[in-house]
């Protein structure tokens, strides 16, 4: 019997449109794998939706707020439907760049030294010395991220419009830099790692998803043990937070310091973008996973108690 998937897309949260790309490429993928599939424009009345659909599996293409950060996981879990991903716990922790920071921290993994300020204060003055970062503690894609150069006379006011969207209070951390590094896990495997190259300030939104944006080199040049150190950090990021099924863990790493350079764990992204040129299913196409077998791991990964 044809298992039947519901694919939520879209949302409402900043990354919808993102969401949209990434649902509409892993429904056509799961189609031509195999699968009967519904997509799904996710409203507030997704409860009903789905308990009428009665799907046998849900991928969860959603980014952002509630797709990712616990909410549509512990709907899920209420349904029981099985579903793809991180489960509520792990997906809630991600989420809240400060909780992961913490977790990662106690579990030995090298991050960032950061506050968690009001944006208005972050507005007012420096919290710390230039260079750093000022980002949301729950967005993605880059939404709302700023850097504060060194030598900077005050921050920027940006974060002082009306019309944010990102939280009232934000993280200020040290900036790292030096060379973007990402890898993703796949179960209890981990992926080629990735150098991601830009010409604009930092990897934002439009380096991410403009055509041009961004260069990704596959597999990173990277020193072996440097190669090999990136791919088991992400492992026990992974790990730590408890994920299940794909992730994918960002780093930065400045090679001009020490010996081996520093390397840090920025944050891990339980939703990873799922378009056929995304980060992770170009990973797992490195490894020798074409895009219709990586969706269809994730649905035969899917599960309810993640």
């Amino acid at each position: 019997m044809t298992k039947h998937v519901a694919v939520l897309m879209g949302g409402w949260s900043n990354e919808r449109d993102v969401s949209l790309s990434s649902g509409r490429e892993c429904a056509a993928a799961l189609r031509r794998a195999g699968y009967a599939v519904t997509e799904v424009d996710v409203a507030r009345d997704i409860a009903q939706v789905l308990t009428e659909l009665k799907p046998d599996v849900v991928f969860n293409g959603l980014h952002g707020t509630f797709g990712e950060s616990g909410m549509i996981q512990g709907l899920l879990e209420l349904l029981q439907i099985p579903y793809t991903h991180s489960g509520v716990l792990a997906s809630a922790l991600a989420m809240d760049k400060h909780q992961a920071k913490i977790m990662l921290k106690a579990a030995g993994i090298p991050v960032t030294d950061h506050v968690i300020v009001s944006r208005s204060e972050a507005g007012q003055a420096h919290v710390i010395e230039p260079p750093y970062v000022i980002k949301p503690i729950a967005d993605g894609s880059s939404f709302g991220v700023f850097i504060v150069k060194k030598g900077t006379s005050h921050p920027p006011q940006e974060i002082l419009r009306e019309d944010w969207n990102s939280g009232e209070m934000v993280m200020v951390e040290r900036y790292i830099p030096g060379r973007e590094l990402t890898c993703g896990v796949m179960g209890d495997v981990a992926l080629p790692v990735t150098e991601v190259v830009t010409d604009l300030a930092f990897y934002n939104y439009e380096a991410k998803y403009a055509t041009g944006g961004s260069r990704h080199i596959i597999p990173a040049p990277l020193q072996p043990k440097i190669y090999d150190k990136v791919q088991k950090i992400s492992l026990a990021a992974h790990a730590a937070l408890g994920c299940r099924g794909v992730t994918r863990a960002d780093f930065r790493y400045n090679d001009q310091v020490g010996e081996d350079g520093e390397l840090v764990c920025l944050e891990i992204n339980t939703q990873p973008g799922m378009t056929p040129t995304s980060l992770v299913p170009e990973q797992a196409a490195h490894a020798g996973h074409s895009f219709e077998e990586l969706v269809a791991w994730m649905v035969e990964d899917a599960s309810c108690n993640r």
